[in-house]
């Protein structure tokens, strides 16, 4: 099993999101295979200091739907640092740069936020 670290301190969300997701696909390893996942455990540092770029702080949302009409919610991304933290963000970020298949649920769990 291999193991990285990346330090998040003052890095823009979305490059440290992609770089993560890119490492937990294997796609840094010669050995990299689309249909399995690979032995990985990334550690991810100093979310917390993680900078916003642009409007995110505005304009950024995120939306859920039950399926019924009327249940369209939106939580702006200033709430949801404040009720979930920085590490949510980053979480949803890399699981929406993985692959939407059974291997992103195995890919999502060797991502270790500190």
């Amino acid at each position: 099993m291999k193991e990285y670290t990346i330090d998040a301190k003052g890095r823009a969300l979305g490059r440290i999101a992609s770089e993560a997701a890119a490492i937990l696909r294997g796609k840094n390893d010669a050995s990299f295979q689309e249909n399995a996942a690979p032995d990985i455990k990334l550690n991810v540092l100093n979310v917390d200091q993680i900078k916003l770029t642009g409007q995110k702080s505005k304009q950024k949302e995120y939306k859920t739907y039950a399926g019924y009409p009327g249940s369209l919610k939106s939580v702006p991304i200033s709430r949801a640092i404040d009720k979930k933290g920085k590490a949510f963000v980053f979480r949803t970020a890399v699981l929406g740069m993985l692959p939407k298949s059974k291997l992103q649920i195995k890919m999502i769990k060797n991502l270790i936020i500190k």
